[in-house]
């Protein structure tokens, strides 16, 4: 099975999937799209406020955008002896040139970018680990089918982002044991966003624990 993402640059310069359809990220502003759902979506800055900890979940590492964004917010606010945690899963790693192809679409992000592809992994499976000592943040990429990455990781969650391609192009990230499995990996009083309002996800996400807001 190959593990490409089949991934091109569409006239307007946006990164698309050949192999699942659809965009990576909005084609009129991603980072702000970012910002909105996934940063503003569960409470952050405020969330880790006064915390020495915090650690985030993903699902649908991409281009490596949610992570930069959240890294570059995290650079700004955090405690001087807070940590951040990341938990990144994807299963179709695009290569670093791609991603920096599509991360030099924000020039205010690249101071992050720039550490983050120094650390791109070579390989599409597996674990990768990426260490940001500058901002005593640390990133855990895995690789691999969520359900297997799910599994294998311990952590708990104070924010959540579901950030994989439309439920109808890819709906083994948005099975109800995916959904299950990312509550049981929720702290208390965590966070999730989403960009999807699929009622199926909606549904999913209640049915396993989460109060919509």
């Amino acid at each position: 099975m190959s593990h490409d993402p089949g991934l091109y640059f569409a006239e307007d310069g946006a990164p698309r999937s050949e192999r699942f359809g659809d965009i990576y990220y909005s084609l009129q502003d991603g980072l702000a799209e970012s910002r909105a759902v996934f940063l503003d979506g569960c409470g952050l800055p405020d969330g880790w406020r006064g915390r020495r900890g915090f650690t985030v979940l993903e699902l649908g590492f991409g281009t490596g955008l949610n992570i930069a964004a959240v890294l570059k917010l995290w650079s700004e606010t955090r405690a001087p002896d807070a940590h951040l945690t990341l938990f990144s899963v994807e299963g179709f790693l695009m290569a670093r040139d791609e991603a920096a192809r599509a991360l030099a679409a924000w020039p205010e992000l690249a101071p992050i970018a720039e550490p983050l592809l120094a650390q791109w992994p070579k390989a599409r499976r597996g674990f990768a680990r990426f260490d940001f000592p500058q901002w005593s943040a640390s990133l855990s990429l895995a690789l691999m089918d969520v359900r297997v990455a799910l599994a294998q990781w311990h952590g708990r969650a104070d924010a959540l982002f579901l950030d994989g391609f439309s439920p109808a192009l890819n709906p083994d990230m948005w099975a109800e044991d995916v959904v299950q499995a990312l509550a049981d990996h929720a702290a208390p009083g965590a966070r999730l966003a989403t960009f999807t309002v699929a009622g199926a996800v909606r549904r999913g996400l209640m049915a396993a624990g989460c109060a919509a807001r």
